[in-house]
This record gives C-alpha cells, structure tokens and sequence, in this order.
C-alpha cells in the first residue's frame, strides 16, 4: 500500500494549485483554490492561509475537508478526502515557505496572519490515462469491437 501513497505523491507533486473544500457553518460546500505546498507519503497535504479566513472558521465548526488535484497535460486527476486542522507551527511554515506566497502574506513566513492548513487524508482517488493518442486507440477499438477499453488506471485508497 507505502508503493500507493507514494504514487498518489507523484502525481501531485508538480501540481501548483488544488482546489479545497471545506464545510461551512450552514453545511454548505466552499471550495476554492490553494497553492499546494506539500504532499508527505503519510497523506498530510499542506496549504498556506490566514488565520482570519473563511476557510479557518469552517475547519474550527467542521474539520471535514476535500481536495482535488487535475494535471491536463499529464491526464492525470486526484481527489482527496479528510479531515483538516490549523497548525501555527512557525519552524514548519518557514520550512515550507515559497516566495510565491510573498503577494498574499507581504511580511513572510513570520507574517502573525500566516498559518497553515493541514489535511489528513483518509481516502483518496486517482485517475491516470496513457494520453491522447492511446485514448484515441481505445475509442477506435471499442467503435471496431464493440466493448469496452480500459483506457489509463483508477485506483482507490483508504489511509
């Protein structure tokens, strides 16, 4: 299953952005884009935020949490579900500091209004193709056969 875990890390490692969801207080869904800062092999997926935002609200009323990962380029696509913490950990913030994150905390990683979001993932979904030409095999495949082609790879994993 490690062999899994590790997989999953691949194929979100070069992915910039991931689109979280947390739980608002009225139960509604709020999703919205996130630098992503790292994957550990454990499924802890680590994002920056303020502390005063929406998002730390929604995590201190409801801790349930969902992240999506797709790489277009790569056809591959990754859904991850858990829960969520706020971590104010300065050693792990300046650790995981990028200068891209300059525009939205101008003072840096010793910014008071930094702070970390966490996710555990429990579950997690990935889907992976061969890419467009192999695609383009399978549906001529399937119009020539008549069945079904498994065109790339889905796998499910529970943490």
């Amino acid at each position: 299953m490690q062999a899994e875990f590790e997989k999953l890390g691949e194929l979100i490692k070069d992915i910039r952005v991931a689109m979280v969801t947390t739980v608002g207080p009225d139960g509604t869904l709020h999703t919205r884009p996130l630098a992503s800062l790292a994957y550990e092999n454990d499924g802890q997926l680590w994002f920056y935020t303020a502390i005063d935002s929406a998002k730390v609200d929604e995590v201190m009323h409801d801790v349930r949490a969902s992240v999506a990962f797709a790489d277009t380029g790569k056809d591959a696509y990754v859904a991850v579900s858990g829960t969520a913490d706020i971590v104010n950990d300065r050693r792990r913030i300046h650790d995981l500091w990028t200068a891209f994150a300059k525009p939205w905390f101008p003072d840096g990683p010793d910014s008071p209004k930094l702070a970390l979001l966490r996710v555990h993932a429990e579950r997690a979904e990935y889907w992976t193709s061969p890419g467009k030409t192999a695609y383009l095999f399978g549906v001529a495949k399937a119009a020539v056969t008549g069945k079904r082609t498994p065109l790339g790879d889905n796998r499910k994993l529970t943490m």
